[in-house]
């Protein structure tokens, strides 16, 4: 597929159908792309993933400015489901396939900053035997720029946000500062970019209590509860808030490019995250003389109710966390022939998260907590890319893959969990996966209009060093090692019929393997504590995706009708422990089989009317489980996560060459969290409900180095949950100078 050329920066250009600048020669993948100036004049990108904001059936589950856990969801996957796509920044892993979740598991996207991103590109399914099965739902590619003369910039931003919301009332401010410089000399190219946020969130939690049914004049009276449901239906009363994130964040990436002959290029990247954040609790609880409540019995009205000390103090935490990436490129891109190496490596040299386990408001002051650490836990990957541009209507690829990753999880009691150090340790999990794998892909033109595109994929896996610890209850044991191997194929055929129309039919089987955590996760029952499962089976998903496309007069259509099955899924669900026993507990599992069905439609438009760019994009999915014989409840259902109807809608108008004005909706019927769908409360702490966002975004050209921007995202104010509450209105600015 060819790409269509971006527009100056005062344009608003629509999505368009384009690949990686290497990529995009050959995969058979549905893409979806948008260039930095598309994502300048359309988006209030604060931070990378920003930049996926409108792609069509992806939705980047962003609970707040610098938010660290904002894992992807797909056509078919929803945010608990991280490993099922992959995120990569010039080529170098970013999706942390440490885990399968929404919290550690969660792209780093603070390796990127939003000043150095020159192109976003989409590929959906699995259809490429180019990517691991990882790519079951989609991968994002972000390519990033080199200069070719000196070139500098700086931005600066402030953002704030009104929620008002049960006894929370307020205003979170965000402030950004971010600078790039680079240049060229003969054949060395340099590029530094520093970025800085400093935010306040909203809650991200509540704390709730079970109403008793029956009235007691026990505890002390109280006021200041809400009256609610849970997200089963069940009363409860809303007592408080916490997880309000102070964050400061410090990106810096160093990139060197050098040309080692007219074909032959070397490059290294380095990048360091810094996370710093502090998150309090509120309570809405006050006794008869007006002091705040955090813990112990108390009556709301005439039920008496016991707050545990960690109701509260489990949403005092800070985090102190310095990542390193670094990656090697060797590139070859000749006439005929091109070839690359990337190797690359992302380490948590520090990562830090410090509890209290005792109650508020003392804890505000230091005592007892815990630390959890996972210094020592990152990924090693190295990837070989060969082929071949044109040999007798064959474009050949080749290639090979290694990938290691490492989880370091422990957990130490300390004396002042503000500052204290770290004392004996409470509780650790480690292990290690590696992968190797070979793969192979011909694009060849069989006839004029026909494209065939055939491929495979074998992987060797493999789990090993798995080991869990408890003090108490007590565990102490080795888990065993664990392998797995299988083929992957794939086939794409592709027919133009005419110059307008393009009808691509993909088919492609992929294998998910477990990660560490989800292999060597530990379960608390209660009074022992024990691992289920650590012989979990591969995810093995058979995909296929129909897609038409019309080229009309500046813009396109496509429609795509899609098919996931996936066998031996792997999804945390409730069920007993040990055989016969009706104690049920949540933790990973294979389920027999998930499937869905789907249809999305996009549209692009430049141009519609005068000056008026408009771009679309609706998803029907239906996703259910179709087998789950350790828990029938299950069977019919609704995947946990996954809409079934989703819809985007983007519209610029670019009254002149210097100003662009964009107004952008975003929409999501109603979900599950759980999977028998037994949450059938959404508007609920911990419920999942359906949403529509309205955004919108000017851009100015002062001069030709100065421009300003201004936007609401929210604009309507929505108040709207996905397990957590997500933000209120959001106001924006910005500055920004270009040499």
């Amino acid at each position: 597929m060819s790409a269509i050329d971006a527009p100056p920066l005062a344009q608003a250009p629509a999505i368009v159908v384009v690949g990686t600048r290497e990529a995009a020669q050959h995969t058979p993948n549905t893409e979806e792309s948008i260039d930095a100036a598309g994502l300048r004049a359309t988006i209030n990108v604060h931070n990378s993933e920003d930049a996926l904001r409108y792609f069509p059936s992806l939705f980047v589950r962003k609970r707040h400015i610098g938010d660290t856990q904002a894992p992807l969801a797909t056509r078919t996957s929803g945010v608990g489901s991280s490993a099922r796509s992959l995120i990569y920044a010039d080529g170098i892993l970013l999706s942390a396939l440490i885990g399968n979740n929404n919290s550690l598991a969660s792209p780093r996207w603070g390796m990127v900053s939003p000043e150095e991103i020159e192109k976003v590109d989409v590929l959906y399914g699995p259809f490429s035997a180019q990517y691991p099965g990882n790519s079951i739902g989609a991968v994002v590619n972000i390519t990033t720029r080199m200069p070719d003369k000196l070139e500098a910039s700086a931005t600066t931003a402030v953002s704030l946000q009104q929620f008002d919301q049960y006894g929370t009332h307020g205003g979170y401010p965000a402030y950004q500062a971010a600078a790039t410089l680079g240049d060229r000399a003969g054949p060395l190219s340099w590029f530094l970019s520093v970025n800085h946020v400093d935010s306040r969130s909203q809650p991200l939690a509540y704390v709730t209590v079970a109403r008793p049914s029956a009235e007691s004049p026990t505890g002390i009276p109280v006021s200041g509860a809400v009256p609610g449901l849970n997200r089963t239906g069940q009363p409860i009363d809303v007592i408080g808030a916490g997880g309000f994130e102070h964050q400061r964040q410090d990106n810096l990436e160093l990139k060197l490019g050098l040309d080692l002959a007219p074909a032959l290029r070397l490059s290294w990247r380095t990048g360091l995250f810094v996370n710093d954040t502090a998150s309090r609790a509120q309570t809405y609880l006050t006794d008869p003389e007006r002091r705040h409540v955090f813990s112990g019995p108390v009556n709301i009205d005439e039920r008496a109710v016991s707050i545990p000390a960690s109701a509260f103090s489990n949403q005092v935490y800070t985090l102190d966390e310095r990542h390193w990436m670094h990656a090697l490129t060797l590139a070859h891109d000749g006439s005929q022939f091109f070839w690359s190496i990337i190797a690359s490596m992302y380490d948590y040299a520090k990562d830090d998260q410090r509890i209290p386990s005792i109650a508020l408001p003392s804890a505000k002051d230091g005592g007892p907590g815990s630390i959890v650490r996972m210094n020592g836990t990152g990924w090693r990957t190295l990837d070989f890319h060969v082929f071949t541009k044109s040999v007798a209507g064959h474009e050949l690829h080749g290639g090979a893959h290694y990938d290691g990753f490492t989880l370091e999880n422990r957990r130490f009691a300390t004396d002042d969990w503000l500052d204290g150090a770290a004392g004996s340790l409470l509780q650790a999990a480690r292990g290690h996966t590696r992968t190797l794998a070979l793969w192979a892909e011909d694009d060849w033109s069989v006839a004029p209009r026909w494209m065939l595109t055939l491929g495979a994929r074998y992987e060797w896996w493999k789990a090993f060093g798995g080991r869990n610890f408890s003090a108490s209850p007590p565990l102490d044991v080795d888990q065993p090692s664990r392998t797995a191997a299988g083929l992957s194929p794939k086939v794409s055929l592709r027919w133009q019929p005419s110059r307008r129309w393009t009808v691509t039919l993909s088919g492609g089987r992929a294998l998910r393997f477990p990660t560490v955590s989800e292999l060597y996760q530990a379960i608390s029952t209660g009074p022992t504590i024990t691992v289920p499962n650590p012989d979990l089976s591969p995810e093995k998903a058979m995909s296929a995706e129909l897609a038409i496309e019309r080229r009309i007069d500046d813009g396109r259509i496509r429609l795509s009708f899609f098919h996931e099955s996936i066998r031996d899924a792997l999804v945390s669900q409730s069920a007993p422990l040990a055989p016969g026993s009706t104690s049920l507990f949540n933790f990973v599992q294979n389920i027999g089989r998930t499937r869905t069905n789907g249809v999305e439609l996009v549209v692009d438009k430049r141009n519609l009317l005068p000056r008026v760019d408009l771009s679309g994009s609706v998803t029907l999915a239906d996703p259910r489980t179709v087998s789950d014989p350790v828990f029938p409840t299950a069977e019919g259902k609704l995947i946990p996560q996954v809409p079934r109807r989703k819809a985007t809608l983007v519209a610029t108008w670019r009254p002149d060459d210097r100003l662009s004005l964009t107004a952008a909706a975003r929409y999501s019927s109603r979900m599950f969290g759980t999977i028998d769908n037994s949450d059938v409360v959404g508007h609920t702490w911990q419920g999942f409900e359906g949403y529509f966002v309205a955004d919108a975004r000017a851009t100015y050209q002062l001069s030709p180095r100065w421009s300003i921007a201004v936007g609401v995202e929210n604009l309507t104010d929505r108040r709207y949950f996905l397990f957590h509450p997500f933000p209120g209105r959001t106001f924006t600015a910005e500055l920004h100078w270009n040499l």
